[in-house]
């Protein structure tokens, strides 16, 4: 009778054990589902969780020998159940790291650039505060700079002036042909022969002159801004002593010299006035760099040769350039090229007998070779600067003699 009571007791123990699992196992199904649906959803919200099910242990009174029967079931599924919630918010926070990463990076690149521009803008600012502090001391020391050399500085300006004005005034004149101006011409001639005379007469003691023939003036210590000094000054003369030649052509009549044979003249002035000033310069850099000692040995002496050899081998290779290109324009000069032939009365006469540049009857008619008609005059101008025919465009000139016109160039001599 004892062991049919014991038995039931544990038959009842054991159903009421596999009862509390399978509600154990519904909950955590049913927990796990939710926990996988709020993941996908992407809530980043904690998920609830039901309560761990204490351990339940189970006592089963016997009359004679206590029977203990502990459940360890519910433990291990609540260790389980605790190891899964630890898991899933890992990877919860494993992806949304992914999206922080990315925006931590595309925050640092936004920082970087930031701090770069940033970086600019300080430098920039403590430069422009610099020049601002530094700015009354700039100022004293062109002050300074500008009272020491006052006299060379206004030379200067003196002379850039008046070749701009006499350069300008001799190219209208040229343009003008038979309306120019023989009085005009006169004066520019005076002007630029007395500046010069009077540039030499105040340097009187420099002997500045002497470098007009290839002689040093007489400057004890030849420094580099004395040098340039020299260089600048016989070139600027040499421009007015070929800009006063041409205007002695200007004041050739026109049936002496027509004039297109003046533009020729112009031309190759120009070009033989470029070639003696790339010359000048020589004797007195020479000598500069000679003069040039680190110290009273040698080694100083040494330095000087080499330095005067190597400014020798440039000057020389300039000068055989130069040659080249002054043999071409004597060539064009005694050959004199045609652009085309006379025109004949019919020629004319089909062309109404009015020059398309000047719009006046023709004054010896030139037909080129795309049979086009033009005064003779007229025409040589046009060429002075182009290549093609005004009407139609065809190249009738290979070359283009831009100093034709009268003009000088502004380019500095100075080494």
């Amino acid at each position: 009778m004892k062991l049919r009571l014991q038995n039931e007791r544990l038959r009842s123990s054991e159903a009421t054990e596999s009862d509390e699992q399978k509600a154990l196992m519904m909950q955590t199904s049913s927990s796990q589902s939710h926990n996988q649906s709020a993941n996908e959803s992407g809530d980043n919200s904690s998920v609830a969780q039901p309560p761990p099910v204490p351990r339940l242990p189970l006592e089963v009174p016997s009359l004679g020998n206590d029977i203990h029967i502990q459940l360890d079931v519910p433990l291990r599924e609540d260790r389980e159940r605790r190891g899964s919630r630890r898991h899933r918010p890992n990877s919860h926070s494993h992806t949304h790291g992914h999206t922080h990463a990315s925006s931590s990076a595309a925050g640092d690149t936004e920082d970087t650039e930031s701090g770069e521009h940033s970086s600019a803008m300080s430098e920039f600012r403590y430069v422009f505060e610099w020049l601002q502090k530094s700015l009354p001391y700039i100022l004293i020391l062109c002050a300074k700079l500008i009272l020491q050399h006052v006299l060379g500085i206004s030379v200067g300006i003196g002379l850039l002036t008046t070749f701009l004005y006499a350069n300008k005034s001799i190219v209208n004149q040229v343009f003008l042909r038979e309306k120019s101006s023989k009085l005009q011409c006169l004066w520019l001639l005076v002007f630029l022969s007395s500046s010069s005379i009077l540039l030499y007469y105040t340097f009187l003691t420099e002997s500045l002159y002497y470098s007009l023939i290839f002689l040093s003036p007489t400057v004890e210590f030849l420094q580099f801004w004395d040098v340039l000094w020299i260089v600048g000054i016989t070139d600027f003369v040499l421009k007015f002593s070929f800009m006063g030649f041409k205007c002695l052509v200007l004041l050739v009549p026109s049936f002496v010299m027509s004039y297109k044979s003046k533009g020729f003249c112009y031309m190759l002035l120009e070009e033989f006035g470029q070639y003696y000033r790339s010359l000048i310069p020589v004797p007195v850099w020479f000598r500069y760099l000679i003069g040039i000692r680190e110290a009273d040995s040698f080694t100083g002496w040494s330095l000087g040769i080499l330095l005067a050899l190597f400014y020798l081998i440039l000057k020389l290779l300039e000068v055989f350039a130069q040659w080249k290109t002054f043999k071409k324009i004597l060539r064009v000069f005694y050959k004199r090229p045609q652009y085309g032939v006379a025109a004949t009365k019919r020629q004319c006469s089909e062309a109404d007998d009015i020059c398309p540049i000047c719009q006046v009857e023709f004054t010896k008619p030139i037909a080129l070779v795309c049979q086009h008609i033009f005064c003779e005059e007229c025409i040589s101008l046009w060429f002075n600067r182009e290549k093609t025919c005004p009407l139609c465009r065809t190249v009738i000139s290979d070359h283009v003699y831009k100093w034709k016109d009268g003009a000088t160039s502004p380019h500095l001599q100075v080494y």
